[in-house]
This record gives C-alpha cells, sequence and structure tokens, in this order.
C-alpha cells in the first residue's frame, strides 16, 4: 500500500437485506493522519471499516482506492492495516502469556504456537514486543496469562499486539467498551502519547462517546444513519448544531477541557 494515499472511499453505498447501510460516503485517510469516526450506535462505523478492508464490497455503489489502486492484494493490506477492539479478547487462547500475544501480531493471527509452526519468532522479535509494552507502560505484564488482566490492561495488549506488525494503519473499533473510568482514561492516554510518539500509524478511533476523541485525533468522520454530515477538522465540526443533530437534543454543547470535547445536555 502506498505510504501517502492509504485509503479512498468516493461514492460508497452498502445494502443488506433491502436496507441502506452506508449511502454516498466520501472519505480519504493519508499517511499520517489521525481520524475520528463519530455516530451513534447503528449508524454504520464499523461496516464502513470493513469496506475499507476488503471484508466487505460496496453492493450499492461506489469505489474504493487502497494505495491509490482499485485491485490490490488483500492479504497484504490487511496485514498493513492493526485492528483493536475488545471482541478479540476471545480469539486469544486462554493460557498464552502477554508476551506471545503481542509477539502473535506479526503473524497476522491469534495463538502464537498454532501461528508459527516450524518458524520460531527469535529474540529480536521478542525485544520489539517488550519494547511495545514498555511503551505503553505494561512491562510488568509480560508473563501474565492475557486471559488473566483487566479488560483495561487487555485492551492495552491488543493494542502493542496490533503494533508488533508496524502497520501503516490502524483501526481501534469502540475499543472503550465496558472499560470503567479510570481504565478508559487510561488507554485514551496511551493513544495520545502513541501519536506524540510520530513513530506509530495513522489511526482511526471509532466511537459514540465525543469525550472519548483525544486531541491527537484533528481529523473526523461523522455519520448519521448511514450518511456522512461531518467531515474535516475535529474542532470546527464539533460544535453545539451538530451534536444536537446527532444526539436527537440529549447534547447542546461541549465545554472543551485540555484538548476534549465534554457534552453537556440542553
Amino acid at each position: 500500500m502506498s505510504t501517502s494515499e492509504l485509503i479512498e472511499l468516493s461514492g460508497v453505498s452498502y445494502e443488506l437485506h433491502g436496507c441502506r447501510i452506508l449511502d454516498a460516503i466520501d472519505w480519504r485517510i493519508r499517511a499520517g493522519e489521525h481520524w475520528a469516526l463519530l455516530g451513534r450506535n447503528g449508524a454504520g462505523k464499523t461496516t464502513l471499516l470493513q469496506i475499507a478492508c476488503g471484508y466487505v464490497w460496496p453492493n450499492a455503489g461506489g469505489q474504493v482506492l487502497r494505495g491509490g489502486q482499485a485491485l490490490t492484494d488483500l492479504r497484504q493490506l490487511r496485514r498493513s492495516i492493526g485492528w483493536v477492539t475488545s471482541t478479540l479478547d476471545a480469539l486469544i487462547p486462554r493460557h498464552e502469556s502477554v508476551i506471545d500475544t503481542v509477539v502473535s501480531g506479526r503473524y497476522a493471527g491469534f495463538g502464537l504456537k498454532r501461528l508459527v509452526g516450524t518458524e520460531r519468532p527469535g529474540e529480536a522479535e521478542y525485544q520489539d514486543a517488550h519494547t511495545h509494552l514498555a511503551r505503553l507502560g505494561i512491562a510488568p505484564l509480560a508473563q501474565r496469562a492475557f486471559q488473566a488482566l483487566s479488560q483495561g490492561e487487555r485492551q492495552k495488549v491488543l493494542l502493542a499486539r496490533a503494533c508488533m506488525a508496524h502497520p501503516l494503519l490502524m483501526f481501534l473499533d469502540e475499543p472503550c467498551a465496558g472499560l470503567d473510568p479510570a481504565s478508559r482514561e487510561s488507554f485514551l492516554a496511551s493513544l495520545q502519547s502513541l501519536a506524540d510518539s510520530g513513530t506509530g500509524p495513522a489511526m482511526v478511533l471509532v466511537t459514540h462517546h465525543v469525550e472519548e476523541i483525544m486531541p491527537a485525533f484533528s481529523h473526523l468522520l461523522v455519520l448519521d444513519r448511514g450518511r456522512v454530515v461531518g467531515n474535516g477538522p475535529t474542532r470546527t465540526l464539533l460544535q453545539g448544531p451538530l451534536m444536537t443533530q446527532l444526539y436527537d437534543g440529549a447534547v447542546s454543547e461541549l465545554v472543551w477541557r485540555n484538548g476534549r470535547g465534554w457534552p453537556i445536555g440542553p
């Protein structure tokens, strides 16, 4: 995939059982950009990511370019895109250690022993994994069993795992779902730190909670009922009128603190 134009969607539409899930979506992600994808439940956010990665095709019209090309090796594409979501928890072997879980990210699969077969990861892979864990402040968890961790700790481990393949782009699909406030803030701080490092991939944070959009996510795409209702700079778009539309009047304005917008009611 090109390192400049990562994903470009033009007029992308998708239908399922006669229902229009996405309608004429235009969206472009460039290398180094950090996007927030905002919308309430059922807005079509996850479907949009699946189309971007080639898991779902725009069956109702539109074009998807990846690295500037309409046709590409989807296996190679998916190796260049990291995913972080709480639904991945169930795919991690029950007794696998954290360090092995992170190393498995290099092989784009789950269960290190099942993945590599006769090919064994070397010292460089494990050193890389330790570096990612340390950068996220969870190095002491390396020898713990993944399934013995708290949900917040698991999300950080999955973030480290996604970094192992050195992806150009990372999708974070509602990664804070189910986290308590302290765990959520700790995870979001890790995202901000990764973005600030300047060495990580472009990121897309999917959420329906506006306060989860950290300052690093300077670009914003807003979906409502499968349509784009906002596309541009985050701080410009996150204003009262859009919040009123998106949340049916339950949010009338945002209070900005430390670069984040906190919603308040009418």
